[in-house]
Parts: structure tokens; C-alpha cells; sequence
């Protein structure tokens, strides 16, 4: 007969360390604020390693390929928009698979963290109900799995430059770097928030694939950012170019772009692909960015710690 050690809750209670399995009731009843949640994350730090494994090994169960499914998505992605951008469009992009694969890169890193966090709570009800624990960290775990394939996906355009010998420009080492943590920070604050959400409204993850896809159409990935600059210039000035930036996605994967594509100025067709800005100018934009996904994870978890008092009864 099955013991109690076999049940799905003492499988669930397992991912729990010892030390942080149970915290005082005040600690529970009493509504932490934004700050005191992340410290409590920080607390809880072995937990959303635990959880992390837990969601990559999931994720591929019973598969014969395992994790290199992540590298055959981007794989299919560049070889599909290959061929459709070089039938459709009437402007030529050297080494266009490179441009693409250094937007996708950092695309996939924010919407698989993003579409996975957000239904985090739900898809773990049966943890969420029987155990207290901080329960952000269960999104977190999705973005940091995300991260994983982030860097698998990495290796597939690492190939791609060996192979046509494209070295990126180190120099822009650090707009990579800020233009990874604004991602980061930006997924994690929209998928805590929408987390919340989608436990009450369950429409919302639906939504969100929708929104996913005209998002990847808005964020100039397929296609050079410096066309659609020209094209505002042409119709209205180049004053306006901060329009395309209300959406911070376009600024990230531009970031990206600047340094693993790494244009060659001389050629006029790479150098229409991206405008010829300064360091100065992506760090800017890049700080803008961090700025107002830093006060979107400050309301997110707001509303997250607003929202969870009825996150058992709802699921």
C-alpha cells in the first residue's frame, strides 16, 4: 500500500528545504511590503534553485532530444524567416541570420520567462496549497529556466558567427550586459504581476499569447531597426525616433543587435541595418528602460502581495 511518503504532497514538501519549511504565523498573516518581499526571496534562494531544477526537468520529460529542443527553435526560426525576408524584401541584409538570431536571443529570454511565470501559480496548485512558502518564488524559477535555454540558444549563434567569422564588438560588452538585465528585470516584473492576475482571471494567459505574438511584430526582430528609422525620418523627422522606444523590447533587442551583429559601417547595406548611434545613446535608452521595469516589479509585487490571500481558495 502507498505511504505517506509516496503522496504528490511529500514530493512537493521535498522541494522545500528544511530550514525554511514552515514560517511563523505572523510572518504568513502579516502583508509584506514590496522590499520585505524580495528579502524573503533572498531567504528562500534554495528553494528557487530547487524549484528551477525541478521546472527543467519537467519541461522535458520522456523526451529522446531533451534540451536540445532549445536549440532546434531558434534553428527553425532563423532558417523559415530566411527565406520569407529574402523573398519579400526589396533591401538586401548581409548575414541576415545573424541580425535575426541576435534579436531572437533576447526575445525567447523574456517571453518564454514571461509566458511560463505567468501561469507559474496555477500550474502549481497543489504546491501553492499545501505548503507556505514565498510564492514568487515559483516564477521566479520560470524565469531562471528560461535563463537555461537562454544561454543553450546562445550556442546556436555563438555557431553561426565561428562559422562566417563575425566577432562581435566587445566594446559593446557593457549595452549587452544592461540590455540583459533590463529583460530580466522587465520579465520578471510582468510575469509576477500577471502571475497574480491570471489566478483570478484565467483568460489571462490566453490573452497574453496574442499579445506575444503582435509584441515579436512590434519589436523589430525580423526586420533591420534601421528601416523603420529611415521610414520615420522620411515621413515625420528623425526627432521622432523615440516613439519606436515606448516599447522597451525594440531598445533590448536593438541593444543586442549593436553588439553580436556588429555592422560594418563601410558597407552601405550593414549599414542601413542599424543607425549609427554612440555608446552613449544605448546606454540612455537602456537606463530609461531599467528604470521603469524597476518601479513595474516594485507595483508588481504590490499586487502580487494584495492579491495572494485567496490564491488556495481561487485555484
Amino acid at each position: 500500500m502507498p505511504t505517506d511518503a509516496d503522496s504528490p504532497a511529500a514530493h512537493h514538501e521535498a522541494l522545500v528545504p528544511d530550514r525554511v519549511q514552515l514560517s511563523p504565523a505572523l510572518e504568513v498573516s502579516k502583508r509584506p511590503s514590496p522590499i520585505e518581499r524580495i528579502k524573503h526571496l533572498w531567504q528562500y534562494r534554495e528553494l528557487i534553485g530547487n524549484l528551477t531544477r525541478k521546472e527543467l526537468k519537467v519541461k522535458y520529460k520522456n523526451s529522446i532530444l531533451g534540451f536540445f529542443w532549445s536549440l532546434l527553435n531558434p534553428l527553425m526560426y532563423l532558417v523559415v524567416f530566411s527565406i520569407v525576408f529574402n523573398i519579400i524584401s526589396d533591401v538586401p541584409v548581409p548575414y541576415y541570420g545573424i541580425l535575426f538570431l541576435s534579436g531572437l536571443l533576447a526575445w525567447n529570454l523574456f517571453s518564454t520567462g514571461l509566458s511560463a511565470g505567468t501561469i507559474a501559480i496555477t500550474s502549481n496548485a497543489q504546491l501553492v496549497t499545501k505548503v507556505w512558502f514565498p510564492r514568487e518564488s515559483l516564477v521566479l524559477a520560470s524565469v531562471f529556466s528560461a535563463m537555461v535555454h537562454f544561454a543553450l540558444q546562445g550556442l546556436v549563434l555563438l555557431a553561426a558567427m565561428l562559422a562566417f567569422r563575425r566577432p562581435p564588438d566587445l566594446e559593446y560588452l557593457p549595452v549587452l550586459a544592461l540590455a540583459f538585465l533590463v529583460t530580466l528585470t522587465l520579465c520578471t516584473a510582468l510575469a509576477i504581476g500577471l502571475s497574480a492576475v491570471n489566478v483570478y482571471l484565467r483568460d489571462t494567459q490566453h490573452l497574453l499569447e496574442v499579445a506575444m505574438l503582435a509584441w515579436f511584430w512590434l519589436s523589430a526582430i525580423a526586420y533591420p531597426y534601421g528601416q523603420i528609422v529611415t521610414k520615420i525620418e522620411q515621413r515625420w523627422g528623425a526627432s521622432y525616433e523615440w516613439l519606436l522606444h515606448l516599447n522597451p523590447m525594440i531598445t533590448v533587442v536593438v541593444s543586442f543587435q549593436r553588439m553580436l551583429y556588429n555592422p560594418d559601417w563601410s558597407d552601405p547595406h550593414e549599414a542601413a541595418v542599424l543607425p549609427p548611434h554612440h555608446m552613449s545613446w544605448y546606454l540612455t535608452h537602456l537606463g530609461i528602460a531599467l528604470g521603469v521595469s524597476l518601479v513595474l516589479l516594485y507595483g508588481a509585487l504590490a499586487l502580487f502581495s494584495r492579491l495572494e490571500d485567496n490564491f488556495a481558495e481561487e485555484i
